[in-house]
């Protein structure tokens, strides 16, 4: 805890702050301590219990994600607070776990829009690289249904969800783009250049384009 207090960084915080992240460590620090400390599980689960935003984070990195059991996630996701926490938490641990597609069900149908975000977040791991079993079609009328009014952390992950359908599977790609004009989410996100744009049409034609040009 120390050595992450050290690691500390004005400048860091106040641009985390701007994105609801409450730590001022640099990532690329963090992830240099987490190389250093490799794989230690106890340690994880501690640091995660001090409930500080750059312990978790470190905590997911030097943790064995098969180790934990589908309840410890569940509360683990609904303790994360932060959307950096609860980003690296569902990518780099849930998804390695047993338990991931259970808890994808579960968080999917749930009442907390930050909770669902994360069922969406590992549905859209599965349109792109496991899709067989779900029903594509079902997941559109979904989106089209109640993205426009969902909360920002729900709606961003029901976007990623939509450019993906596109992106992946060409027999629902008009139907995605279609969506994603008439919608208008994120349709004037601030883009940094040489950045791909958040909006599903635009993000779904340029991921294509790459497709071919490979």
């Amino acid at each position: 805890m120390a050595e992450l207090a050290a690691l500390e960084d004005p400048k860091a915080r106040k641009v985390n702050e701007k994105h609801g992240d409450d730590h001022g460590v640099n990532l690329g620090k963090l992830r240099a301590l987490a190389k250093r400390l490799k794989t230690q599980q106890e340690l994880a689960r501690r640091l995660w219990e001090t409930d500080d935003t750059a312990a978790k984070l470190l905590a997911t990195l030097i943790c064995r994600p098969k180790a934990f059991e589908r309840d410890e996630l569940d509360a683990m996701l609904r303790a994360a607070r932060t959307p950096k926490v609860h980003d690296w938490l569902v990518n780099y641990v849930v998804k390695k776990n047993p338990h991931a597609e259970e808890l994808r069900l579960a968080w999917f149908a749930d009442s907390d829009p930050v909770v669902a975000s994360a069922g969406w977040a590992l549905t859209t791991e599965r349109v792109a690289k496991k899709p067989e079993g779900l029903d594509l079609a079902e997941l559109l009328d979904v989106i089209e249904a109640e993205m426009k009014d969902a909360p920002d952390r729900l709606q961003w992950a029901m976007n990623s969800c939509l450019a993906q359908i596109g992106i992946s599977h060409a027999e629902h790609r008009a139907r995605a783009l279609d969506i994603g004009e008439r919608l208008e989410v994120l349709k004037d996100y601030p883009t940094p250049p040489n950045c791909t744009s958040p909006f599903a049409p635009v993000w779904i034609t340029e991921m294509v384009r790459r497709q071919h040009d490979e």
